[in-house]
């Protein structure tokens, strides 16, 4: 290591410790070689690609032959929603036929663990989304990626279709690195509206950011009443959050809810929630009206209408993300 010889010389010489016996003295240069000892070989060239998104996402490209452009996109705990909304304004602009878009999240190492509890983010135990035992969230980690095209050519081309994105929200509050912001959050919800064609009240299922703070869960809930409350609702909106089974996954957290919210979409059952006891109080649900499930239920709707759903994903600094999905019905559009 660095002047590993020099350390030891001086640790071993330090008036401070001349009371240490030999076995004393021998066990604490033993730590001092294993703090400071030589670090791994430095990394190959190769190695880059690993390091960085962009080379990840080209080294995929070339494994699968994809003549595409590869992106790597960072937006925090919003990452996966921000590589959507690139992907879907590239589709858009017709300059690509097709995208391949979300996010990915390796298990965390112990200085994002360290950053997080200093940041008091963590949970004592385990993420309880809008339980009132809720104290932060625990992580998690995973993949999920979504094939983009537009409707008319996935038709044309015989794809199977999944869900139809009817709208993609962005906005930045830019107040605080962690504290959230509802007015932020309320841009974005609405700016996806304005491109969906179908009312807030026409949504069914919310997966929401659900990180399981205290703070983040009763503005989120806030943001949502301001959105989605309406009394033309015909039932309460189901609110859930992936994050109650798979933990925060940090930049695959949205592709993660999105992921969640089209296979309720598919199989039209209502996702539950777990390790919910008690629905905290604060969280003002009756507002909107809303609930949070325990159970999965049916997700009933009238024939010829699709089920539709919205997807948050919010990172620190204030990055705000919001897609509406609907259900794809056989027939044109």
């Amino acid at each position: 290591g660095l002047a590993l010889g020099e350390v030891e010389a001086a640790v071993g010489g330090l008036a401070a410790l001349g009371r240490l016996d030999a076995t004393e003295t021998a066990t604490l240069l033993d730590l001092v070689r294993e703090r400071y000892a030589a670090g791994p070989a430095p990394h190959a060239p190769e190695d880059l690609d690993g390091s960085l998104a962009g080379g990840v996402a080209a080294v995929i490209a070339g494994e699968y032959g994809l003549d595409a452009v590869p992106l790597g996109v960072e937006a925090a705990c919003a990452s996966s929603l921000a590589a959507l909304d690139v992907a879907v304004g590239r589709l858009r602009s017709g300059s690509v036929d097709y995208a391949l878009a979300g996010g990915v999240e390796l298990p965390c190492n112990a200085r994002d663990m360290v950053l997080c509890s200093a940041l008091g983010l963590l949970s004592h135990g385990r993420i309880t989304p809008f339980d009132s035992a809720a104290d932060g969230f625990t992580p998690g980690d995973g993949c999920a990626l979504f094939l983009l095209k537009r409707y008319a050519d996935a038709r044309r081309d015989g794809d199977a279709i999944h869900g139809l994105l009817c709208g993609i929200g962005a906005s930045n509050d830019a107040k605080s690195l962690i504290a959230p912001d509802a007015d932020g959050q309320v841009r974005a919800m609405r700016q996806a509206f304005g491109q969906a064609g179908f009312d807030p009240a026409d949504v069914g299922y919310l997966e929401a950011h659900g990180t399981g703070t205290r703070v983040g869960d009763r503005v989120e809930i806030a943001a949502v009443a301001r959105v989605y409350a309406s009394p033309h609702r015909r039932r309460p909106l189901e609110i859930g959050s992936a994050k109650s089974f798979f933990g925060h996954t940090f930049a695959a957290a949205g592709a993660a809810g999105l992921l969640r919210a089209l296979h309720a979409l598919r199989t039209g059952v209502l996702p539950a929630n777990a390790g919910l006891t008690t629905v905290n109080p604060e969280l003002d649900l009756d507002r909107v009206p809303a609930r949070v499930s325990t159970a999965t239920g049916p997700w009933e709707s009238a024939p010829g209408r699709p089920r539709r759903a919205g997807v948050s994903s919010f990172g620190t600094g204030g990055i705000n993300y919001h897609v509406l999905i609907e259900e794809h019905l056989d027939g044109p559009r």
